[in-house]
């Protein structure tokens, strides 16, 4: 998150000069949610999957419980809430523009580097599993 943190700048000194209304309130819990599934996916992939996410370490076991039941990729969305939050937070379009920057290299990154990956380690587990959960949601 140092990334947004650059971006924001001078806004990071505010977030506590100002009272909190409804919209600091709900994407305080947009944030909060994205950081639980992120969180969760993270644990799930050093207890269930007995790797971690760096590619020199990947997972062993293919995920397909927890939130994997409902999309590919979980984590991903979950740091994608984290910085939604954060850009209704604090009112930024260029954190905006930076989410979907990175929402964008995160395609990019799946669909040319990760799911060719898990094809090759999975095989035929991970085609069923493609058939059965959509990419994101």
């Amino acid at each position: 998150m140092l990334i947004p943190y650059f971006i924001l700048g001078d806004k990071v000194n505010t977030i506590f000069t100002e009272p909190f209304g409804i919209q600091q309130v709900m994407s305080a819990i947009i944030f909060f949610i994205g950081f639980l599934i992120m969180t969760t996916c993270i644990l799930r992939f050093a207890f269930y999957g007995r790797g971690t996410l760096s590619p020199a370490d990947p997972t062993k076991q293919l995920i397909t419980v927890g939130l994997y039941k409902y999309s590919r990729n979980p984590m991903y969305i979950g740091v994608l809430l984290m910085l939604i939050g954060l850009s209704v937070l604090f009112g930024s379009n260029s954190l905006g523009m930076y989410t979907m920057f990175v929402f964008i290299s995160f395609n990019i990154f799946i669909v040319f580097f990760e799911e060719p990956r898990l094809r090759k380690d999975f095989g035929e587990d991970y085609m069923n599993y493609c058939k059965r959960v959509r990419r994101w949601i």
